[in-house]
């Protein structure tokens, strides 16, 4: 499904549906697609927002993780969400905890998949090798537990980037910011109720990665989804939607009162 990209001041997003919103992040080669069908679900109880995020457009300087938080933060200022139920996806995930960490007051939950912030592996092993295509094939395929998942346009998409001499560097200079910014030190001062999605099958961000966020985070809840590499939302699209709505109904169901 084709969702309208609007556009206000330097943000453009998608916004579908309305009620508390669901503030999508995605990672480093992180297509719209990714979301298509977790959008469609959520929609229709929440306001599911997608803001994409400028990983090309920032100067260099600010082309980090940091950065990419207070882009964040100036477009939830801005569009004055509250309640926020923030997902982050990878380096996305990333983001979002930064974002938590800084502006709690904002944030009604977290739910994290496959998240950097702890343990960065996969962009930063071997630089991307510019023009060798089955390199980069094999690359995104490792992603995912099925290697079908992995499309020609999605191959041709990270192809792109990596042969775009500045958006190669953008990218190199992205999963170095990550690494430095790792957040072990902070991340136990979260107390949002916050959900972990992981793939069993994850090689970029392995299983031990969720359980010592799931260790960290005393209000956390983890669950694995088998068959699944780095990006749940999109190869097991049912079992992750069937998480998170659980999460999110229980989160709206006042306890019962013994």
């Amino acid at each position: 499904m084709d969702y309208e990209i609007k556009q206000v001041d330097k943000f453009k997003f998608i916004e579908e549906g309305s009620g508390e919103p669901l503030i999508l992040l995605h990672g480093l080669f992180g297509a719209l697609s990714n979301f298509s069908e977790l959008i469609d679900y959520f929609r229709h109880n929440n306001k599911v927002v997608v803001p994409m995020l400028p990983l090309f457009d920032l100067d260099i300087l600010h082309t980090s993780v940091g950065g990419l938080h207070k882009f964040v933060h100036k477009f939830i200022e801005l569009r004055d969400y509250r309640n926020v139920h923030l997902l982050g996806n990878s380096l996305g995930g990333h983001v979002a905890l930064l974002y938590v960490l800084k502006h709690p007051e904002r944030v009604k939950s977290l739910i994290l998949t496959g998240s950097s912030g702890l343990f960065e592996s996969g962009m930063g092993d071997s630089y991307p090798k510019r023009g060798d295509y089955d390199y980069i094939k094999k690359k995104t395929e490792m992603t995912f537990y099925d290697p079908a998942i992995a499309t020609k346009e999605l191959i041709d998409e990270v192809y792109d980037i990596v042969n775009n001499r500045i958006k190669a560097i953008k990218i190199i200079a992205l999963a170095k910011s990550a690494i430095r910014n790792n957040l072990g030190e902070e991340i136990s001062q979260i107390k949002k109720p916050t959900l972990l999605i992981w793939g069993n099958n994850d090689s970029i961000a392995p299983p031990f990665v969720g359980r010592e966020f799931h260790k960290l985070i005393s209000t956390s809840e983890l669950h694995f989804v088998d068959k699944c590499g780095h990006a749940p939302m999109m190869e097991q699209p049912h079992e992750f939607n069937e998480i998170l709505h659980k999460f999110l109904t229980k989160l709206n169901t006042p306890a019962a009162v013994a």
